[in-house]
């Protein structure tokens, strides 16, 4: 990511949050404030962009080219087809859930955050919990903009922690801010570890491992090493990686879900649950009618502090 410049892929995926909650009737998850959050501008340059000629769309799947008559058709079928609306809504809904479900928890800190609205939605849940928003300081700038532009009010419980991921530790930032190191702490860190190496993301686990008490959960999604595997990886994906490349934000990073579980142990973590995308499939889209699918080489992971 460049310095002093928001995230593209953060505004991208706040678009597709929006896009679900406006357009579709089934919902996996309705962020129903995040169009409100993302600029107009935004919001129209990725229409632009996401909408599709006929040609184009005929080219990729000629089958689909006679039903995409208009301008909304063709953009459906792309936010069906390749953007990563799916991996968006379904991610997003993942994390709640399990913050939901989970116990005794204190505090939550939203890793990556982006332009993440939780604090905005659940006004009765954030006055249980201190929230933690960590992410570059360039695109939390740009959404203090925002909502001092749409005159939010800010929760007192909802701090802001700017981090440069590759360059500042996660501790010595969290460790600054008024994050209580004694209290039972949920970790959210969606759509990040896949734009670091390896070593960086087994680093800021061990961060979290030493920083958070026994019982902290942490739940993160993470690539396999297939989709760096152009004989293996899906076009969904591989365009994905172009697309991110392009941006400036390319991804790097995957790994194997079959010894993730021994890749954590060193650090002091238990993998809890290991969704795959068939599992994520089954929990998330085989009851909807939007044509949607999971995302294909991204899984979710829930881990335990021990």
């Amino acid at each position: 990511m460049e310095k002093n410049k928001v995230s593209r892929t953060a505004l991208l995926m706040a678009y597709c949050r929006g896009y679900h909650a406006v357009h579709d009737d089934s919902k996996i998850f309705d962020d129903f404030l995040a169009y409100r959050l993302l600029p107009e501008e935004d919001r129209v340059s990725f229409h632009q962009e996401f909408t599709l000629t006929s040609q184009q769309i005929k080219s990729i799947d000629p089958a689909s080219a006679a039903l995409c008559y208009d301008e909304a058709a063709a953009l459906a079928w792309n936010m069906r087809s390749l953007a990563p609306l799916p991996l968006a809504v379904s991610r997003a809904r993942y994390s709640e859930d399990s913050l939901k479900k989970a116990e005794s928890i204190q505090q939550y800190v939203i890793l990556g955050a982006g332009l993440d609205t939780f604090a905005f939605r659940h006004p009765e849940m954030v006055e249980k919990l201190q929230v933690f928003e960590v992410d570059h300081i360039s695109t939390q700038s740009f959404k203090h903009r925002r909502l001092a532009e749409m005159n939010w009010k800010i929760p007192a419980n909802l701090h802001f922690v700017p981090i440069d991921f590759t360059q500042e530790s996660l501790t010595a930032v969290l460790m600054s801010s008024s994050y209580n190191p004694q209290l039972p702490s949920f970790f959210s860190w969606m759509g990040v570890t896949y734009y670091l190496t390896r070593d960086e993301v087994l680093a800021i686990l061990l961060s979290i491992a030493n920083i958070a008490p026994p019982g902290s959960m942490i739940i993160f999604d993470y690539m396999d090493t297939d989709a760096f595997d152009p004989e293996r990886a899906s076009n969904r994906v591989q365009a994905a990686i172009e697309y991110t490349r392009q941006q400036g934000e390319p991804m790097k990073t995957g790994f194997d879900p079959s010894t993730f579980a021994a890749d954590l142990a060193p650090l002091g973590l238990r993998l809890y649950e290991n969704l795959s995308p068939a599992d994520i499939e089954e929990l998330y889209f085989h009851k909807t009618m939007n044509g949607y699918h999971a995302y294909e080489h991204m899984n979710f992971a829930c881990v335990i502090v021990e």
